[in-house]
């Protein structure tokens, strides 16, 4: 996907709202629209926001690869962004989204599919 330039820039509205790490970035948690599922947390800047807005697809900052990469580019699982939502703080994006196939890059629904951490006994 080749983004627009038009398409890159945040608007200054939004811009203001985020609280961002030093690094620049925003948590984002993509959730199913349809079942509530919690299907992944990656990380935005604000040129991914701004062409996650602009294009509904899932744009997100690999750290690990330190670029832009767009959920499905690869893979075919394409995410589909139906509504954005910030937190109260300002410091954490809700994306709930359409998604085609696997969210996890390990092939599960979810990236929380792979373990459960067992809870001590409650009071």
């Amino acid at each position: 996907m080749t983004p627009n330039p038009d398409q890159t820039s945040l608007p200054e509205d939004v811009a203001a709202l985020l609280k961002r790490t030093p690094d620049g970035l925003v948590p984002a948690i993509a959730q199913d629209a349809t079942t509530g599922r919690v299907l992944m947390m990656a990380w935005m800047n604000d040129e991914a926001l701004a062409l996650t807005l602009a294009t509904h697809r899932g744009t997100y900052w690999s750290r690990s690869r330190g670029r832009m990469w767009v959920k499905g580019e690869e893979s075919g699982h394409r995410q589909w962004v139906r509504k954005v939502e910030l937190d109260c703080d300002g410091d954490t994006l809700l994306l709930q989204v359409e998604q085609e196939g696997a969210a996890c890059h390990l092939g599960t629904t979810s990236c929380f599919d792979t373990r459960t951490l067992e809870l001590g006994e409650s009071r």
